[in-house]
């Protein structure tokens, strides 16, 4: 592939399996991210990545992030946002209205603020491609990331109607329980609240899903590839569950 690709929180996690995926494809990749010292860790370990830090809840540090990797690889054919944070894991009535702020300000407005700063980039292009990572949350004690991603799907079907003139699609990625830190930090949260075994947490959290694993990250990342890819030029304005086909009541 030799697509021009941003993607937001590439330093770590899931982010940084779409940053490895792109680049061992053969794009050129910018990536951003808040912490310093990962984003050194991964420009080490891929030479040729184009990194730079950024705080996705500040637009300024956002529009000046992607018009530096507009510039620094010559435009933009690919936008991966990635960026978001779990926030707290209480009912909605213990919920801090400042986390709740943060949250939507960092998952959704921040993702806003980056696509509306790469869409003329992506219209200059002739294979624009945005790829939003929503999630299948909808679940107790996490109203704050869960409406933030469940925005995110009405955003992308809105750029995918907008875009779709220009030749630029709009998809968005919505995995189950991904495997990593995050998950973890989730469900030791359930775990304290109730008073329940760790372990219980972990199964119980699984019990609706006919595959009984977390997502690993790298078959998102494989997902974003297949999306961004010319294989993919005829689907927009679509959600694709990486869930283990979690069944919702």
């Amino acid at each position: 592939m030799t697509a021009k690709v941003l993607v937001t929180a590439g330093a770590s996690g899931t982010g940084l399996e779409i940053v490895r995926a792109f680049v061992g494809s053969g794009a050129t990749v910018y990536t951003c991210d808040i912490d310093s010292s990962a984003l050194d860790a991964a420009a080490s370990e891929m030479p040729g990545l184009h990194i730079g830090r950024c705080d996705i809840g500040k637009r300024s540090e956002i529009d000046l992030m992607v018009a530096q990797a507009g510039r620094t690889r010559g435009g933009i054919d690919v936008l991966v946002n990635n960026a978001g944070i779990g926030g707290p894991t209480k009912p909605v009535q213990d919920i801090d209205p400042d986390d709740w702020d943060a949250v939507l300000r960092i998952d959704l407005t921040g993702t806003f603020d980056v696509t509306r700063n790469a869409i003329p980039y992506l219209i200059r292009s002739d294979k624009g491609s945005i790829i939003n990572m929503s999630s299948a949350a909808a679940d107790p004690n996490r109203a704050p990331y869960a409406a933030a991603k469940w925005a995110i799907i009405g955003l992308t079907k809105t750029l995918s109607m907008e875009l779709g003139e220009f030749n630029v699609r709009a998809n968005a990625i919505a995995p189950g329980a991904v495997d990593g830190e995050r998950i973890q930090k989730v469900f030791r949260g359930r775990a304290e609240a109730p008073g329940q075994p760790l372990e219980y947490v972990k199964k119980e959290a699984m019990a609706n899903q006919s595959l009984k694993r977390l997502v690993d990250p790298r078959d998102i990342a494989a997902l974003a590839l297949f999306l961004a890819s010319d294989a993919a030029k005829s689907i927009s304005g679509h959600v694709f569950p990486i869930d283990g086909d979690h069944q919702r009541n």
